[in-house]
């Protein structure tokens, strides 16, 4: 008698190929949306970029200029280099402070204690604060402007001075206290752009299979052992995740300065073609941080199989 042979399946996938056929799923929203929504956008801005738009009675005209609009970015602006890098230096502080609290933050909601529901929705509120109608109504409220303004002159009159004594009796660099002081005065900032971070790192620390702490602990490992140990090697990829994000984040923040800048280039006197060269030379400059930064850092990511 024939041995009866399992009847093989037509489009069977190895673990790998169902991983990757995943993560395609889970990208297949943004890659329609970014097909039949932003790539004809953002041709057209390559076009304007290497043309002088003129406006008409019937649209637009573009008369071409080849790389005119990019040499008036770079040499003709008087100030897009100097914002360029003051941005992109304000960036690194920025991240870092943001990744520092969120962790801190995320660690702290792990725990078990009541009330944790209610501080987990207290730190989200960022989130909701951070939106635009709720920008456009602060903006327009002149309480809260008159009520940052008191914050920042108590920060900068009372706690910015006495901190600064403080730290510079533990004969600390003074690039290290002018980074904490600039942390702290921007720390309503920092927590505003935290909230995602925090419930990304939070979703990475509960999935830790509580089982590697019950081992280590039968090992004799010490908490702070455990954390360098288990916490920060499982948590690695989503901090990886939450450096991408805080970075694209950060660049494209409507109260950017280079946003400002190009939306004012655009909409001004210099036209769409000066205006969409700075947004090009700008994207150049956040590709090239970002893949910087994928390559450095996803070299300590570790990968829980």
């Amino acid at each position: 008698m024939k041995k009866h042979q399992p009847r093989r399946r037509l489009f069977s996938l190895t673990l790998r190929q169902q991983n990757i056929a995943a993560g395609y799923l889970f990208s297949l929203p943004f890659i329609l949306g970014f097909v039949f929504v932003f790539l004809y956008p953002t041709i057209l801005s390559a076009v304007f970029s290497l043309n002088e738009l003129v406006i008409t009675k019937t649209g637009y005209a573009l008369k071409y200029v080849g790389f005119e609009n990019y040499r008036h970015v770079f040499q003709v602006h008087p100030t897009f280099i100097r914002d360029l890098t003051e941005t992109t230096i304000n960036m690194l502080s920025q991240v870092f402070w943001v990744l520092v609290f969120s962790f801190f933050a995320a660690i702290v909601l792990n725990q078990k204690f009541r009330g944790r529901l209610i501080a987990r929705a207290i730190l989200f509120l960022p989130i909701i604060m951070a939106s635009g109608i709720i920008l456009k109504i602060e903006a327009r409220d002149y309480m809260t402007g008159i009520l940052e303004y008191g914050m920042e002159s108590v920060s900068t009159f009372l706690v910015t001075p006495a901190l600064s004594v403080y730290l510079s009796k533990f004969q600390l660099p003074d690039a290290l206290i002018e980074n904490i002081l600039a942390a702290i005065e921007s720390l309503p900032n920092i927590i505003r752009s935290s909230g995602i971070q925090i419930l990304v790192l939070l979703a990475g620390l509960q999935a830790i299979p509580s089982s590697l702490y019950e081992a280590s602990e039968v090992e004799g490992a010490t908490a702070w052992e455990n954390f360098w140990l288990i916490t920060l090697p499982m948590v690695s990829p989503l901090i990886l995740t939450n450096i991408i994000y805080t970075i694209v984040d950060y660049f494209t923040s409507p109260s950017n300065l280079i946003v400002t800048n190009i939306r004012a280039a655009a909409f001004g006197t210099l036209g769409y073609g000066v205006g969409s060269a700075m947004s090009w030379v700008y994207f150049g400059v956040i590709g090239t941080i970002l893949a910087i930064t994928f390559l450095i850092f996803s070299r300590f990511v570790f990968y829980h199989e």
